[in-house]
Parts: structure tokens; C-alpha cells; sequence
């Protein structure tokens, strides 16, 4: 059994098409032996960017977590003292929450994201993104994603 944390990327990904995540992902996300995460910290980042307008994902995450058979992961005082301590070239604030999450937690050092982002700080990437260009997330439109605009 493995315990895995998506990050935003793979989370959204898994909720509006599942078959852009990379194959040992999309088998270790639907293993169910596996326990996957999906952190507050992901909640706050769509939400953000959502009503930047930088995207549009749904407002009802909590659910579609729940929805997933996913697990709910709360942010701690312990979480945002280890994610101050991260080394400096993590610069985005989600992930290095994201990154202290997987350590603090022992979610089998590793998080499902779209990039090996986070070698060299603990936490491995098993990445989910295809090796293709990267998709913009400004770009995904609202039909893609099967939420209404």
C-alpha cells in the first residue's frame, strides 16, 4: 500500500480527463490498495486562480474529492513551519505546502504531480503529466473540464 498526494495538476486532471496523466500514475491512483491524498492547500490554489480568472474548475472540491474515494488532507501548524524551512528554489507557495505535506505526512515521499519539481527536498515526484508540451492552465477551457461556464 501507498500513500500518494496529487497536487493541483493531477487532481484537476483526474476529475475532468484521466487519461492525461502518465500511465504509472493513473495505475497508482486507481490502485486500491493506494490511499491518495488531495490537500486544502489544493483547494485554496484552484480557488485562487479560479477567481483571478487565471481558470475555471469547479467550486464544489470538497465533494468531488469525496466523490473520488479520495482523502481529505487538512493543512497543520506543523505543515506551514516545515514549508518555511524548504529550501528557497521551491518559490511557489502551493507547492512547497504541497512538498512539506508529502514529508510531514509520510505519503510514501512522494506526490503526483506534473513535474520531478520537488527532487532534491525529500519528496519524489511520481510525475502524472504526458511527455508532451505543457499545458497551460490558463488555457484549459471550462468544456474540457465538463463544468459548466
Amino acid at each position: 500500500m501507498e500513500r500518494l498526494l496529487l497536487d493541483t495538476h493531477a487532481f484537476l486532471w483526474w476529475i475532468s480527463d484521466d487519461s492525461i496523466l502518465r500511465k504509472g500514475a493513473h495505475a497508482a491512483i486507481v490502485d486500491p490498495r493506494n490511499e491518495i491524498f488531495v490537500s486544502a492547500i489544493t483547494a485554496w490554489e484552484i480557488t485562487v486562480k479560479r477567481l483571478k480568472g487565471k481558470m475555471e474548475a469547479p467550486d464544489n472540491l470538497a465533494a468531488m474529492v469525496d466523490e473520488k474515494g479520495f482523502a481529505h488532507l487538512p493543512l497543520t501548524f506543523h505543515h506551514a513551519e516545515l514549508a518555511a524551512r524548504l529550501p528557497r528554489h521551491h518559490k511557489d507557495p502551493f507547492d512547497r505546502f504541497l512538498i512539506a505535506q508529502a514529508q510531514a505526512e509520510g505519503l510514501r515521499s512522494s506526490l503526483v504531480t506534473r513535474t520531478s519539481r520537488s527532487t532534491g527536498s525529500g519528496p519524489c515526484a511520481l510525475e502524472a503529466q504526458p511527455a508532451a508540451p505543457p499545458v497551460r492552465r490558463d488555457a484549459w477551457p471550462s468544456a474540457a473540464l465538463g463544468f459548466p461556464t
